[in-house]
C-alpha cells in the first residue's frame, strides 16, 4: 500500500474511532480488553494485522457513518452512495433528500464564485470543489434511487 493510501486509511480510521466515542468506547465495542491492541490494528502498528471489515462496519454502524466506504470508494475515484431502505421512504423523507440535494448543489457554486474572486482556480480550490461536488452527486444519486424505490411499481407490471 503506498504511503499516501495509508495515511488517508489511517485519517479515515482516526474519524470511525472518534465518531464512535473514541479509543476506549471502540476497543470495548470490538470485545478487546486492551486498548493498545486496538490501536496497533486499528492503524495497523507494530506489524499487526488491520482490524477487519465486519470490525470496521460495526463501528461505522454504532457511529452511523460510513467513512470507510467512503474512503474506498475515493482511492478508486469512485463515491459512496447509500441506498435508501425503501420500507423506510415516504414524500417527507423524499423531500427532505431534495433539500439536501439542493443545497449541496448550492454550496458547490458558493466555493466555485469564491475561488474566481480573483480570476482563476488554484488547485487547493479546485480540490474543495471537487470534493463538494461529490457530496453533491451523492445526495443527488441518493435522492434519484430513494424516488425510484418509493414509487417502483411494485407489482412488476408497468402501469
Amino acid at each position: 500500500m503506498n504511503c499516501q493510501i495509508l495515511e488517508a486509511r489511517k485519517s479515515t480510521m482516526s474519524a470511525i474511532v472518534s465518531s464512535a466515542g473514541g479509543r476506549e468506547l471502540s476497543a470495548a465495542h470490538l470485545n478487546m480488553k486492551n486498548v493498545k491492541q486496538f490501536d496497533n490494528r486499528a492503524y495497523q502498528n507494530g506489524g499487526c494485522c488491520p482490524l477487519t471489515d465486519a470490525q470496521i462496519h460495526a463501528l461505522e454502524q454504532v457511529a452511523g457513518t460510513t467513512h470507510y466506504p467512503t474512503y474506498v470508494a475515493r482511492i478508486y475515484g469512485g463515491l459512496f452512495v447509500p441506498i435508501a431502505d425503501p420500507d423506510h421512504l415516504d414524500n417527507v423523507e423524499l423531500y427532505a433528500r431534495s433539500v439536501q440535494a439542493a443545497a449541496k448543489r448550492g454550496l458547490v457554486d458558493q466555493i466555485i464564485a469564491k475561488a474566481l474572486e480573483d480570476g482563476s482556480i488554484n488547485q487547493e480550490e479546485a480540490e474543495e470543489i471537487l470534493n463538494a461536488h461529490n457530496l453533491h452527486m451523492a445526495a443527488r444519486h441518493t435522492e434519484v434511487r430513494a424516488a425510484i424505490a418509493l414509487y417502483r411499481n411494485k407489482s412488476g407490471v408497468a402501469a
